[in-house]
């Protein structure tokens, strides 16, 4: 990663059974990503920069392989952002597509570094709960991923803002947001000392809801937004409007003490750009990360192009988008959340925004 790379990519010109380009890089013999210095993966369209994807060692502990980004065909052409690791190398990287690696045997995956104090005392707490069992799985790999990240010991606030208009109801009706409060809500559990998700929902109008906790989890989508017939109950209205909430959330969280992680879903059908880049823009001032995902949508304006927004004290914000929660695994998903927290978080330390 010390010498300029570059890939010209014509989308027009490939073969029709090609969906997906995946950009990649592995370490052959000895050393991990951690021995890597710092660089920068770019993305451009003409001599545009569309997505920049910066990566130091220090994000990174045993990984020997890494997947930048990936571009595939959904309707159109869309980029998104993975920044997912592998232990084993190019042999794990390759079995991760259904691939194998025929030259020599894959490396062997070493044992995950041990949780810390926090990750074994969340761990006792849920198996003695009603929900343990439900929720195990998500919170082992809730404290593997953090451990990657290098971020097991942060202690963080966790919110979760969540799209409520019309276009999202066939979401709310399947258990796709459920799913997402669960996963979120272990995260929540894992960083805030209070073991709460703060949770927001929005439309034109937004509504603060009650916490989520462990105690209230399970069905929380089902009495919270929905009545019995599959309706909001919220009356939030139906367009997006994405710019009040946005505004709320800054000034309920600008004197935090602790860094804020707020976690923004929506599918699409974003328009008011320039709000919302001046709202994103100001907040890089407090210890706050958006981190913005698409959910089976489209049309997600400026949230896609966050990382190319300039005149910002530190990057406080990022965007991938997910087509099918279903289609990747609660390790992916948590690891691309957190992707670029750990680097926001040592910048706003460097800029003592966050002591």
């Amino acid at each position: 990663m010390g010498e300029l790379q570059r890939f010209a990519v014509n989308l027009a010109r490939l073969p029709a059974s090609i969906k997906k380009l995946v950009f990649t890089v592995s370490i052959d013999g000895a050393g991990t990503m951690r021995d890597v210095p710092e660089g920068t993966f770019t993305l451009k369209a003409g001599n545009q920069d569309i997505l920049k994807f910066r990566v130091s060692g220090t994000d990174f502990q045993q990984e020997k392989a890494l997947i930048f980004l990936e571009i595939y065909l959904k309707d159109q052409w869309r980029v998104g952002a993975v920044g997912q690791g592998f232990s084993g190398g190019l042999g794990e990287l390759l079995r991760h597509y259904g691939g194998e690696e025929i030259e020599a045997p894959p490396a062997p995956t070493p044992p995950a570094p041990p949780p810390s104090s926090k990750g074994v005392d969340l761990e006792k707490k849920v198996l003695a709960h009603p929900e343990g069992q439900r929720l195990i799985s998500l919170v082992k790999t809730v404290n593997v991923t953090l451990q990657k990240k290098g971020v097991a010991d942060v202690h963080a606030q966790v919110v979760l803002v969540m799209d409520a208009t019309g276009s999202m109801k066939n979401a709310y009706r399947s258990g796709t947001v459920q799913a997402v409060v669960d996963r979120v809500g272990v995260l929540a559990m894992r960083l805030d000392d209070d073991g709460k998700l703060e949770t927001w929902f929005y439309a034109h109008d937004f509504h603060h809801t009650a916490d989520v906790t462990l105690q209230n989890i399970s069905g929380y989508v089902g009495r919270t937004v929905l009545d019995r017939s599959g309706g909001f109950l919220l009356g939030l209205g139906r367009a997006n409007n994405e710019p009040p909430v946005l505004s709320a959330l800054v000034e309920r969280h600008r004197n935090s003490r602790v860094p804020v992680l707020i976690l923004f879903i929506s599918d699409g059908g974003v328009s008011q750009n320039a709000e919302i880049k001046r709202i994103v823009s100001e907040a890089a001032h407090f210890p706050m990360f958006f981190q913005f995902i698409g959910l089976g949508g489209r049309n997600y304006g400026v949230l896609e192009k966050l990382d190319t927004l300039t005149g910002r004290v530190v990057d406080n914000a990022s965007f991938f988008a997910i087509d099918d929660l279903s289609s990747i695994s609660d390790e992916e998903l948590y690891s691309r959340m957190l992707a670029e927290f750990p680097l926001w978080l040592k910048a706003v330390r460097e800029k003592g925004i966050l002591r």
